[in-house]
């Protein structure tokens, strides 16, 4: 009689749960940047600053959350080369979100730091390829297929 049991990696569903509550408060935050009058807290009819600073905070945890919550469904099991690549690739969406969100405070766009900075449709331009390279690299770290099929 052949012995068919399956391997089953550990998985922390504590690290699971955490990185999924930190990707659902990264939510929170980054919707609060993003959106303020959801929220009440709208002062201003453009996007500043402090708005700007939120919403990337916000998207820096949601990075963290979902990196946490992937890496910990591969378990002990060796993460593959697409796997390793697309955690990269979220850290660099990351990177480039907050430079281009970021590109009037280190004087690099349209309003140079003694004005007020400005998000504008460059710079929105550029957080929305930064995201699309986040989304890209976390579809990337998905385990699609648990060990080798017998």
């Amino acid at each position: 009689m052949i012995n068919m049991q399956r391997e089953t990696s550990s998985i922390s569903t504590t690290s699971l749960r955490f990185g999924l509550f930190a990707t659902l408060f990264g939510f929170l935050v980054f919707s609060m940047g993003a959106k303020p009058e959801w929220f009440g807290l709208d002062r201003s009819p453009v996007v500043g600053f402090v708005q700007i600073a939120v919403f990337l905070i916000g998207l820096g945890i949601i990075c963290f959350g979902g990196y946490i919550g992937l890496a910990v469904l591969w378990g002990d099991d060796e993460r593959s080369i697409i796997a390793d690549i697309g955690l990269r690739l979220v850290a660099t969406g990351y990177v480039l979100s907050v430079f281009t969100g970021m590109a009037d405070v280190f004087g690099m766009g349209t309003q140079p730091l003694p004005e007020i900075p400005f998000f504008g449709p460059l710079q929105a331009t550029g957080m929305e390829i930064g995201q699309a390279v986040i989304a890209l690299g976390f579809l990337m770290t998905i385990r699609y297929r648990k060990g080798k099929e017998r």
